[in-house]
């Protein structure tokens, strides 16, 4: 209480601090992950009970974990950065995260508002276009109080389709400034607000792309990440089943679109423009869900489609339709698109047999073992409503033969090609994601781009099961090394890591196994227990990768 005369007291002023903890509770924003500075300590000061704050030792690691809760939880993810040396070092993840598609808040501390002007030490001079291009939407508020309402504004821009990062440069003098009763008021109504998007498709278009469909002698349906992240599966599944198309994944696929146990599904794009135009030869009519129109790379020339096909794209991102080099696109929400769409058309062919099973892999006991033989036995140990993180890019395929995901909300993997999202995107999933058991498949050059993500796993007792590939080397390096016949590239071997001494000495237990009995024994065992995180080190051969 403050006193303002002999026996009359008034309420304390709110500040800044009070309005901007209303707006992140009302929206649900009070889990933090960060990595303090100097510049964030105001904002962390008192820190409240309700809010957890999640510590990870590097900057790139925080923006993976909080990558990885936003996919798993379907909400969006807050991050507090360490003004411009932070936000530079998480950059990568900021891609991988802008790519991915996840909401995302990233906070940034500023240097006083006094000292800007001098750009003292640890000023951010332009706080705005560092994190560009990898953010939606940057910002510094020029007034204290405007600090609420930037953050409520923050929340609504990531969750607008297409979701994305957004940023905040915050000065650290802002958190203790009072708000008068105006702008009190106006930081209320900004927690308050909510904006709603669904776009709903247009029933002319609905109807001629149905004729498109019945009238194509062999329409052919390519699934995407936004399939699932939209909640479209249940729809698109329909869809296939009414119309008997065959089923593709979009190439470089970050989450599992269709069941892969389906028998109407067909496997995964190539990622070049010749190579993947072959797999759909003699299809006349490409239906494209959720997907961009493609992600390639390497470059191999070649006509975009075979001859005599067109393709239709069903996507909420407007700028995706757009730079697509070819056919034609409906902008609106894919799972109201697809389930209006599904009124348009007629009662389909049966289902085709069921798809055989995998074959089963090699019982090997001792040695390296053969990547599909490792992941046959990960697959076998793990439980059926594990979540799955995946980041071992060599042995993609491998890894989708034996796991054999048929569930939505199972998969992750990173859309933005940079290393470093596994590890740290596995501990965020499991704390999104507690009642599941979250296994992270990762090669060994992968964990250590985000390494420092073991200490935040061990520290919070966090129970993720990480599975590390190891061959000792880039493997698929090795293979953009024969495609881009670049022979003698250096830096694409890395001999001589332990990753159990390294994993020991972030205090996670570790383990490294030779058998597949033993590995399937030691993934089961770990994914039916709460009681910290495990790492199994599993040396493995290499087989790269093919188009």
């Amino acid at each position: 209480m403050i006193t303002d005369s002999p026996g009359r007291r008034r309420i304390a002023m709110r500040t800044v601090r009070d309005a901007t903890l209303d707006v992140l509770r009302a929206r649900g924003l009070t889990t933090v992950f960060g990595n303090p500075g100097s510049t964030e300590l105001p904002m962390l000061k008192e820190f409240p009970e309700d809010f957890r704050y999640v510590l990870g030792l590097q900057e790139a690691v925080v923006v993976g974990m909080a990558d990885g809760y936003a996919l798993a939880s379907g909400r969006t993810s807050l991050v507090n950065l360490h003004t411009a040396p932070g936000t530079g070092n998480a950059m990568g993840a900021l891609l991988n995260a802008r790519a991915n598609r996840t909401p995302m808040v990233v906070t940034a501390g500023q240097q006083v508002r006094g000292m800007l002007g001098i750009e003292a030490l640890l000023t951010h001079p332009q706080p705005t276009l560092l994190p560009q291009p990898a953010v939606k939407w940057a910002w510094e508020p020029p007034r204290p109080a405007d600090v609420p309402h930037a953050l409520a504004r923050a929340v609504q821009v990531a969750e607008t389709p297409p979701h994305g990062p957004v940023f905040l440069s915050l000065p650290m003098d802002d958190w203790d400034t009072p708000l008068d009763d105006t702008d009190a008021d106006r930081a209320r109504q900004a927690a308050a607000r909510r904006i709603t998007h669904a776009a709903a498709p247009d029933t002319a278009a609905l109807r001629s792309l149905a004729d498109r469909i019945t009238t194509a002698s062999s329409p052919v349906l390519v699934v995407g990440d936004d399939v699932d992240a939209g909640g479209a599966w249940e729809p698109v599944l329909a869809l296939a089943e009414r119309t008997g198309m065959p089923v593709w994944s979009a190439p470089v696929s970050a989450r599992v679109a269709f069941p892969r146990d389906h028998p109407q599904y067909r496997g995964e794009l190539a990622p070049a423009i010749a190579p993947l135009a072959r797999q759909l030869d003699g299809h006349d009519l490409v239906l494209v869900v959720g997907a961009p129109v493609f992600r390639y790379y390497p470059y191999v020339p070649g006509p975009y489609l075979p001859d005599g096909a067109e393709l239709v794209l069903l996507t909420r991102d407007a700028e995706e339709a757009a730079r697509a080099p070819v056919g034609d696109a409906l902008v609106a929400d894919p799972r109201l698109t697809v389930s209006a769409l599904l009124e348009h058309l007629p009662a389909g062919p049966p289902p085709p047999p069921a798809r055989t099973a995998p074959a089963e892999a090699p019982h090997v006991e001792d040695g390296d073992l053969p990547p599909l033989a490792a992941l046959t036995a990960i697959a076998r140990g793990a439980p059926a409503d594990t979540l799955w993180i995946n980041e071992s890019p060599s042995n993609v395929p491998q890894f989708h033969d034996a796991t054999r995901i048929s569930a939505p909300g199972s998969y992750l993997f990173s859309a933005g090609g940079g290393l470093g999202f596994g590890a740290a995107a596995a501990v965020g999933a499991q704390l999104a994601a507690p009642g599941r058991p979250v296994v992270a498949v990762l090669g060994d050059g992968s964990l250590h781009y985000a390494v420092q993500a073991l200490w935040t796993a061990a520290t919070h007792r966090i129970p993720v099961t990480f599975v590390v590939l190891s061959n000792r080397r880039y493997a698929i390096l090795h293979w953009f090394a024969q495609v881009e016949q670049a022979p003698g590239a250096p830096g694409l071997d890395i001999p001589g890591l332990d990753v159990c001494a390294i994993a020991a000495g972030y205090g996670v237990r570790a383990h490294r196994v030779s058998g597949t009995g033993e590995l399937a024994k030691l993934v089961r065992e770990s994914a039916h227990q709460q009681d910290g995180p495990v790492l199994i080190d599993v040396p493995i051969t290499t087989e790269l990768p093919s188009l």
